[in-house]
């Protein structure tokens, strides 16, 4: 049972509670993410390092699929690693799946800072590769789940704005690594993961498990303690039996206990017939494939050709030096950074439908007239090929701005929202290889498509961004939850007691009462479905479990594997 068992509270998470406990699991989340988007700017600096090619033999236009394929496997390590994650994830629990996986990035720094070879190299980046793909997979889970729902949204958010902070540490330090001509310029960069493994080896152990993961595995009195531990601090402190508690650990419980009654299996997610009793069930097959869709858009919008090579485009497609386009790749994360930090209050104000949108919008119209710039910029004869070469850097800043308020971090929250709690590490797992396996795609095909295509490359990245906007619209269902006032004296105010809070914010489990009732495919029309504002019915039901716990109604049995709750 661990540190819930202890009876002195202050020594239960080394004393901390409410809002101080969510920011320790929010800092160790974010640390991983900070180390995710090292992991993807860092490379870039480290294929354009004379050293370093010339080490591993990869000099000249003939070792660019090679060159590629090191790149890029990092990818199929992450892949795998998801896969790891859904395989053993929901055994394991989110913290233990975050301590293998950490322990993976540790064995790949180490050689990737080591290596001397090809061979080496890409033994290296697959190590790492699954590790971060076990992470990347179950960090985004453990803070959902563990995140009151008013700062869902934004906590998740904030942890991809940290994956951004690693992504622009990189490109600084890549940039500043340029003038030095030794090992140095790329092994260091490569060291420095280090830090951040450090980090999470230093806080993961002590942290509370997710308390919905202990329910589902029939742990529902420790489960009630952390409930209680990370409710908003009150006077005195929430305790398991406080009313709020008890509603919040019943949902929960009837969450799992629904869906292991009327949910899918594996077996049954393969079959070209399902089964009649669960055809209505809780849509376990549509709600995997939004999760996984939103991460399959993220990468074929266009990211990582940014990510992985922004100074190889700059240097190829723009014709910048080497230390310039070291340079404004630093530049560009700086507004990268900006973008990400606005998301935060932008996709809870906003919703997730509205955010993906506009974030979509933005990356097609950049990608348009870049495919407009440089087609002219490399059109033989045109006047003013230098000119507009240097204009197109200006939309390479503007796409890293768009998909930073809305597809960087929406497509990590959505799976962990979309999915129902039995199937939530798996969905978020498949949603999770669907992403890097994607992204290996992508990555893979970059160097070459660039070498050959020129710029009716970008032409690709435009169609897709300009089918995503409609195809968001359309599909896919509001998670998120709009700020709640309430009228104080004729003015508005932010609800600051804890019932408002209960009653105010979207649940986990309000999305399992949607799927419930067999919602239709195409959403657009359903304004229970889009509304950023918390449906009125699922207010009523929770205002209802909330008065019954306060009046000491009898506790709801819940069925959890034939165990009576």
């Amino acid at each position: 049972m661990g540190l819930t068992n202890r009876t002195d509270k202050s020594k239960r998470w080394f004393g901390l509670r409410g809002g101080w406990l969510t920011f320790w699991i929010t800092f160790m989340c974010a640390t991983d993410m900070t180390l995710f988007g090292y992991d993807q700017g860092v490379f870039s600096g480290v294929v354009i390092s004379e050293d370093y090619l010339t080490t591993h033999g990869l000099h000249g236009p003939e070792k660019t699929n090679l060159l590629s394929i090191i790149t890029a496997i990092y990818d199929i390590g992450c892949f795998l690693g998801a896969i790891v994650a859904f395989t053993v994830g929901e055994q394991l629990g989110r913290k233990s799946t975050i301590l293998l996986g950490t322990t993976f990035m540790a064995v790949g720094a180490a050689l990737q800072t080591s290596s001397f070879s090809p061979a080496h190299m890409i033994v290296a980046r697959i190590v790492s590769g699954i590790g971060n793909g076990i992470n990347t997979s179950t960090a985004p889970i453990f803070q959902t789940e563990t995140a009151s729902a008013s700062w869902r949204g934004r906590l998740v958010i904030l942890e991809m704005t940290s994956n951004i902070l690693g992504f622009l540490l990189s490109n600084w330090i890549n940039y500043g690594l340029s003038f030095v001509d030794s090992p140095v310029s790329w092994r260091l960069p490569l060291a420095l993961q280090f830090v951040f493994i450090a980090l999470l080896y230093a806080t993961v152990p002590w942290l509370p498990e997710s308390p919905r993961w202990l329910i589902a595995h029939d742990r529902v009195d420790e489960a009630a303690v952390i409930i209680a531990d990370l409710q908003p601090l009150t006077d005195p402190p929430a305790a398991p039996d406080d009313p709020h508690v008890v509603a919040q650990k019943r949902e929960i419980m009837f969450s799992v206990a629904y869906e292991r009654e009327n949910g899918l299996r594996w077996r049954d997610l393969l079959s070209p017939k399902q089964p009649p009793s669960t055809s209505a069930g809780t849509k376990t097959i549509r709600r995997l494939l939004l999760g996984a869709g939103t991460q399959v858009m993220q990468q074929l919008g266009g990211i990582n050709i940014l990510s992985y090579y922004l100074p190889s485009l700059l240097i190829t497609s723009v014709g910048l030096s080497d230390s310039t386009a070291r340079l404004v790749s630093a530049c560009s994360a700086v507004t990268y950074l900006l973008a990400a930090a606005l998301a935060a209050p932008l996709v809870e104000r906003h919703g997730r439908r509205v955010m993906m949108m506009v974030s979509s919008a933005i990356q097609f119209v950049c990608f348009l007239l870049l495919t407009i710039l440089l087609y002219l910029a490399q059109k033989p004869g045109y006047a003013y090929q230098h000119q507009v070469a240097s204009a197109s850097v200006v939309f390479f800043f503007i796409y890293y701005m768009g998909f930073g308020l809305g597809m960087l971090g929406i497509p990590w929250l959505y799976p962990t929202e979309i999915n129902s709690l039995p199937m939530r590490t798996k969905g978020v797992a498949i949603a999770t290889a669907a992403n890097w396996i994607v992204n290996f795609m992508v990555v893979e095909v970059t160097p070459i498509g660039v070498q050959t295509l020129g710029w009716r490359f970008y032409i690709v990245w435009t169609v897709l961004n300009a089918v995503f906007v409609p195809l968001i619209w359309l599909v896919y269902p509001e998670t998120g939850r709009q700020p709640f006032y309430f009228t104080v004296n004729g003015g508005e105010n932010e609800c600051n007691t804890l019932t408002e809070l209960v009653i105010a914010d979207r649940t986990l489990e309000d999305l399992d009462a949607y799927f419930r009732e067999n919602p239709p495919l195409l959403v657009f029309r359903d304004k229970d479905a889009i509304s950023i504002k918390r449906p009125a019915k699922y207010i009523e039901m929770q205002q209802h479990d909330i008065a019954e716990a306060r009046e000491g109604g009898r506790d709801v049995e819940v069925a959890v594997d034939g165990k009576s709750q």
